[in-house]
């Protein structure tokens, strides 16, 4: 699969704000399943805006995303997976619940698999602890096991260790590029500042 920007710009930003961007306004900018981006940018630069776009959730942009697959009217939202910066978890609800939202829909892990990553991220002991009494951080761990319960072609992730301590890191990114290197998926990455945390393909400045 592959992801295809040309000339995409947020309509809310002036020319000069992104005459400098590896990104935006650029005639042909292309991402291939299997291989990993780190977009680097400061706040307010667009990041989130740009996986957005690339997501659907957002239309405000000039210019054109386009997606091609071996099949490409078998195309879905599905073929993406995204852990949002705000989690986009459902207070109410437990961390199994939040987690089995989605996987009930794809059937992608079993309940066993789920624990297991649970365990490993530190969390299992709050399996049925409601969300909103989870930390930021815990949140935001379980935002990326739940991304992690669908198959996909690309993992969007929208600064994903910000509330996160070296050591859960280290401990998500292998997982995560377990996941991704299994499924031969691609990872484009947003983040503020230069913690090279995968072996990224690309390296691109918004």
């Amino acid at each position: 699969m592959q992801i295809v920007l040309q000339h995409i710009k947020p309509t809310y930003m002036m020319d000069a704000e992104i005459n400098a961007s590896d990104i935006y306004l650029q005639k042909n900018i292309v991402f291939n399943s299997g291989e990993f981006y780190l977009i680097k940018a400061n706040s307010g630069n667009g990041k989130s805006s740009l996986l957005n776009f690339i997501y659907g959730v957002n239309s405000n942009y000039s210019g054109k995303i386009t997606f091609s697959t071996n099949d490409q009217s078998s195309f879905k939202i599905d073929k993406l997976s995204y852990v949002f910066q705000d989690f986009k978890l459902f207070e109410a609800l437990s961390v199994i619940e939040n987690i089995q939202i989605k996987n009930k829909l794809t059937n992608f892990k079993t309940d066993l698999q789920i624990e297991t990553l649970l365990q490993k991220v530190g969390l299992l002991h709050k399996k049925n602890a409601l969300v909103k009494t989870l930390s930021l951080g815990q949140r935001q761990r379980v935002s990326i096991i739940r991304a992690l319960c669908m198959p996909f072609e690309f993992l969007l992730l929208d600064e994903p260790f910000s509330h996160l301590d070296n050591d859960n890191i280290k401990i998500l990114t292998t997982i995560i590029e377990k996941q991704c290197k299994a499924q031969n998926a691609g990872i484009i990455l947003t983040t503020l500042n230069n913690d090279y945390l995968f072996n990224y393909d690309s390296i691109l400045n918004l």
